[in-house]
């Protein structure tokens, strides 16, 4: 809507992980680094952590462009699988059919897949989004699956992804053998302002802008305020700055022009000092009632 206004070619702020807008911040490149070196050198499990938005999506999608195209991949979205359920869909996102859906035909199916990968030197990856929902019972029979393997390497590499929960699933005690089995884990955590700031004037770059779209250094360090560095909220935020200065006419992307866009998103009486205060009162817990006991007291 305000692209042409702005001198732009297409939107710089749509949520989606559109690897082409990648923005390679110190968090995000060693994870990307780290996740590489994981899976081209075989070693087995990895896990990618993080808030909602954080980017982790994105992260992965540069993952799989960067790998090496002979690589087999499967990528499982619908974390609330049974054990079966999850096998039936790694063989077909794996291309291996006519097996009947029984546990033990089908994890002799993955196996030969497997197996035929490696005699063609071919990596084989497993990634599972949204992995903090997974029933132990399921993360178990991935647990299961890594266990396929030679005498020196893995016959699949497994990346999980998931919320701050994921780290809590993978602890819990009756995961032990798969919690050591992890050899990689990483949680992405919200950018900076310096950060941001590139963030921002990235982004901007990519859709077409010559300079010409500019956010005051104010109105960026209330988008971090906003957005606690976290890339989905950057990107909401900036898009309604830019909407609100195209339908008041403005070009000055400025710190006002930042707090109607954010009023528009959170409603008309939002207020930082407010948020903080709220958010503050939740980490302290409820407060504890005391009953007020009248005081007898006097002398004899």
């Amino acid at each position: 809507m305000y692209e042409n206004y702005f001198g732009l070619s297409k939107s710089p702020f749509n949520n989606v992980p559109d690897t082409s807008f990648f923005f390679g911040s110190a968090r995000h490149n060693e994870a990307l680094a780290q996740l590489l070196h994981c899976v081209e050198s075989r070693r087995g499990f990895a896990m990618l952590s993080g808030e909602i938005g954080a980017g982790k999506t994105t992260v992965t999608r540069a993952l799989l462009k960067r790998l090496d195209p002979r690589t087999a991949t499967a990528v499982i979205t619908n974390s609330r699988l049974t054990g079966v359920q999850l096998l039936q869909t790694i063989a077909r996102e794996f291309g291996i059919e006519a097996v009947k859906p029984t546990r033990p035909e089908l994890l002799e199916a993955i196996n030969n897949f497997l197996v035929q990968s490696l005699a063609e030197n071919r990596t084989v990856l497993l990634l599972v989004d949204e992995a903090q929902d997974l029933p132990m019972s399921t993360l178990e029979e991935l647990r299961l699956i890594s266990n396929l393997e030679t005498e020196r390497e893995k016959l699949v590499q497994i990346v999980l992804v998931g919320q701050p929960e994921l780290r809590t699933s993978v602890d819990h005690p009756d995961l032990r053998q798969l919690r050591q089995r992890i050899t990689l884990r990483y949680h992405l955590q919200g950018l900076d302002l310096a950060e941001t700031q590139n963030y921002v004037n990235h982004r901007l770059q990519c859709a077409g802008g010559s300079g010409s779209v500019r956010f005051t250094d104010r109105a960026l360090a209330t988008v971090w305020r906003y957005s606690r560095g976290i890339p989905r909220l950057i990107n909401l935020a900036c898009d309604k700055t830019l909407l609100v200065a195209f339908t008041e006419n403005q070009r000055k992307l400025d710190q006002n022009t930042v707090m109607a866009g954010l009023r528009e998103i959170e409603g008309q009486d939002f207020d930082f000092s407010l948020r903080e205060r709220e958010e503050a009162a939740a980490r302290s817990g409820p407060r504890r009632t005391f009953l007020k006991l009248p005081f007898f007291g006097g002398g004899r």
